[in-house]
């Protein structure tokens, strides 16, 4: 298992030269990649060029690129320049969102979201690999048939004719779909204990292929709180926890509160999303089980943590990206140190 760091997008409370700092510390404490986030605010393609530009060994990946947010092209645009920029060391992050956001921000419809996600992979792969790129798809047709346009294909050559692409994905048909048409998952609220049944669903869509799970990265984000008393590390984690299963889309249309039902915390994400959308945000929080903030975490002093880190390695984890939960940035890179330790303590490490 190896360690990835997830830096998230920028808030009130961060600045690039934060996430710059923490990445640096991450490539020369070996960790393989960084990511970067976007929702509607920083996008990750800038900051993960900025950082590539400004690190030697780390790869850089986008967790993700929003796929109503641009093309298909100008997504292997994007990529095949950062990956030139990088020496070849980026990887290509892909989540439809949600529809709040491609609706409202984007102005694109959320409909049929696995099919529009297949015909982009394709139309990347396509680019990517300098092909030329002719598509006759349900969402995509390129070119246009009824003007000028004409079948192009990119026109520099980057390092490599194919890019790592990995998918942000909740539920088991998208997860199906990653296994199949991927390279990696990027996953989210991951527990060892309810592993196995994310697992069927990418087993199901690698077999589709005609390939098997070896080979195929998996990769949670898993919040990180190093400290003595396990609750008060949980405490970091809660309001976290509570927008994402609360607030993170419609009461009918919210992925992650489905994702903890399917877990077996129905009960508690209801009440979770009822209070949160009742704007008690602070109830809300109050109500995420701390058994759910605990396997979905890596909470307490070192050892424990590395304890922990040997449960993800036999669920299936290739990299363990971790998201910092601390007050500063040296806090953080402290923090990164402490996991790095952690994995060598634990010894499932590559």
């Amino acid at each position: 298992m190896r360690l990835g760091l997830n830096l998230g997008y920028q808030t009130a409370w961060s600045t690039p030269f934060d996430h710059l700092a923490l990445a640096q510390e991450a490539d020369r404490l070996g960790y393989s990649v960084v990511w970067a986030a976007e929702a509607y605010g920083s996008d990750s393609p800038s900051m993960l060029a900025w950082i590539a530009g400004q690190t030697e060994r780390i790869d850089v990946g986008s967790a993700v690129m929003q796929i109503p947010a641009r093309t298909p092209a100008m997504t292997a645009m994007t990529a095949a320049t950062i990956d030139t920029l990088s020496g070849g060391r980026f990887r290509l992050g892909l989540g439809v969102s949600g529809p709040q956001v491609s609706e409202g921000w984007h102005g694109v419809r959320f409909a049929k979201p696995l099919a529009r996600t297949r015909e982009y992979v394709d139309i990347v792969k396509l680019a990517v690999a300098r092909k030329e790129v002719a598509y006759d798809g349900e969402h995509y047709t390129l070119p246009l048939p009824d003007g000028p346009g004409k079948a192009l294909r990119l026109g520099f050559h980057p390092p490599r004719d194919h890019i790592p692409i990995y998918l942000a994905a909740v539920g088991p048909k998208n997860l199906e779909l990653a296994g199949e048409i991927a390279d990696g998952w990027l996953a989210v609220f991951y527990s060892p204990e309810f592993a196995e049944e994310h697992l069927a669903s990418v087993r199901a869509g690698r077999a589709a292929a005609g390939k098997e799970l070896a080979g195929f990265d998996v990769v949670p984000s898993v919040p990180v709180v190093v400290g003595d008393d396990i609750a008060t590390c949980a405490e970091l984690v809660r309001w976290y926890a509570a927008l994402y299963v609360g607030g993170m889309g419609s009461r009918k249309q919210n992925f992650y509160n489905q994702l903890a039902t399917r877990m077996g915390y129905g009960d508690a994400a209801r009440e979770v999303q009822d209070l949160y959308l009742a704007k008690r945000q602070r109830d809300a929080a109050a109500a995420v089980p701390m058994e759910f903030i605990d396997r979905t975490s890596l909470l307490g002093p070192k050892e424990r943590i590395a304890e922990r880190m040997r449960e993800y390695a036999a669920a299936g984890v290739t990299t363990l990206s971790v998201s910092l939960f601390v007050a500063d940035r040296d806090s953080g890179v402290q923090t990164l140190r402490t996991v790095a330790e952690a994995l060598e303590l634990s010894g499932v490490g590559e």
